[in-house]
């Protein structure tokens, strides 16, 4: 019976294998894809924004809640469908200040 300890060595086996096989592959794919490149006279700005932006994105400020309810506390920024506490009431009551 195989016990633990091999098994967990024929899993490392396995996996720098596979980390050898993924670098030729890898080295193969970018050997094709400047060959292809030279090729067509291509250049990195040609295939799009994509391939030449690694500018961060910013994320995005939050928005500001506008209206709360004073019962409930739940609040509402002003944007999208409004909830229900304030359906038939004026908007204006419910300003944060």
């Amino acid at each position: 019976m195989t016990t633990y300890q091999e098994y967990q060595a024929k899993i490392a086996e396995l996996q720098n294998l596979a980390a050898d096989a993924r670098k030729a592959e890898l080295q193969k794919a970018k050997d094709q894809i400047w060959s292809i490149m030279r090729e067509y006279d291509l250049s990195p700005a040609d295939l799009g924004p994509a391939a030449k932006s690694n500018k961060p994105v910013k994320p995005r400020a939050r928005v500001p809640m506008k209206y709360q309810d004073p019962v409930s506390g739940s609040q509402w920024t002003g944007r999208g469908r409004a909830p229900k506490w304030l359906e038939g009431k004026n908007k204006e009551d419910f300003l944060i200040k």
